[in-house]
């Protein structure tokens, strides 16, 4: 592939990650805006791009070919629809938004002004959460029986300014990791005929939640969590299982115990690979993608409005 060009929003820890990854590939970071200055600076001399405090001047430049978006959730409506409307195709991390009405506007900005939009959801872009899903759509494990998917990390000791413990930025649980092994169940098995969740709500967010979504013969249970460290996902079927040491974070391997005996398919789960992918779909002239398309990015989060309301969680912006 020719070299992508990419124009930074945010200049974090995600933008930071991110950057060290791709860079290594057919990528190069040619503009990042911030209204950190400071970092901004920074992070543009260690990617060797150009530093703006202007959003227009960052995004609208001739040697952009794409925008990703690494900011607080809350900010992403503004700064996807703003790059869409400059005609710029955009990679926006997730969650895109902190409710179906606002994932709904950037879509329908993207529909209408014709141009490329997608969650950055890495795990879909990856060849080991891919092979799961050929696995369960091959009927390799039978009929499903039961899905069990753990995920959580220690955030509630990270400082109290961080985004993820902060309502004002719609921190918490659900929407920071909660959002994982929703996806995951919903790109294996579809939207659920029910969902249920009950969580622990303090200082203002969702600490922890179990979410249980219901299908036809068969339940997921979805415990999630910022006050543990554990990541695992179980997939129990008629004929086998299928389970994953980790899903998410850098998932390397997928295990299948079948009927044929055991299979363990390694993979890479990284952002180099999401990347490149997503790249590839922008210069194919696609407008949508076909790992993440808008009706997972809308169901998922469709999935987490029910939950919220459920726990009456509601940010104070919403108040």
């Amino acid at each position: 592939m020719e070299e992508f060009r990419w124009a930074y929003i945010g200049s974090g820890n995600i933008a930071n990650s991110t950057a060290s990854d791709i860079t290594k590939g057919n990528h190069r970071i040619v503009s990042v805006f911030s209204r950190n200055t400071e970092k901004a600076n920074a992070f543009a001399k260690k990617y060797g791009a150009a530093a703006f405090n202007d959003f227009d001047s960052c995004v609208n430049r001739e040697d952009v070919d794409g925008v990703y978006i690494a900011t607080p959730h809350t900010s992403h409506i503004d700064y996807a629809i703003r790059a869409l409307k400059l005609k710029k195709p955009v990679l926006c991390e997730k969650p895109v938004g902190v409710s179906l009405e606002e994932v709904n506007a950037i879509i329908k900005t993207a529909e209408n002004e014709n141009v490329y939009f997608c969650e950055a959801m890495w795990t879909w872009f990856s060849d080991v959460a891919l092979t799961v899903k050929k696995w369960v759509k091959c009927g390799e494990v039978g009929e499903i029986k039961e899905v069990v998917i753990n995920y959580a990390f220690p955030g509630i000791l990270m400082p109290k300014t961080s985004r993820v413990l902060t309502p004002e930025t719609a921190g918490g649980a659900l929407l920071d990791i909660g959002i994982y092994p929703i996806t995951y169940c919903y790109n294996l098995f579809g939207y659920p005929n029910r969902i249920s969740c009950a969580g622990k709500i303090k200082n203002g967010i969702d600490i922890s939640e179990t979410v249980i979504l219901e299908y036809n013969n068969f339940k997921c249970t979805l415990n999630m969590s910022l006050c543990s460290l554990k990541e695992n996902c179980l997939i129990k079927g008629t004929k086998g299982t299928i389970s994953l040491p980790v899903f998410f974070h850098m998932a390397s391997k997928a295990i299948l115990k079948s009927r044929h005996g055991k299979e363990v398919f390694k993979g890479k789960t990284d952002y180099l690979t999401e990347f490149t992918r997503a790249a590839e779909e922008i210069r194919q002239g696609k407008t949508e993608s076909g790992y993440i398309p808008f009706e997972a990015t809308k169901a998922c989060m469709q999935i987490m409005d029910e939950c919220r309301k459920q726990m009456n969680l509601v940010y104070p912006f919403e108040k």
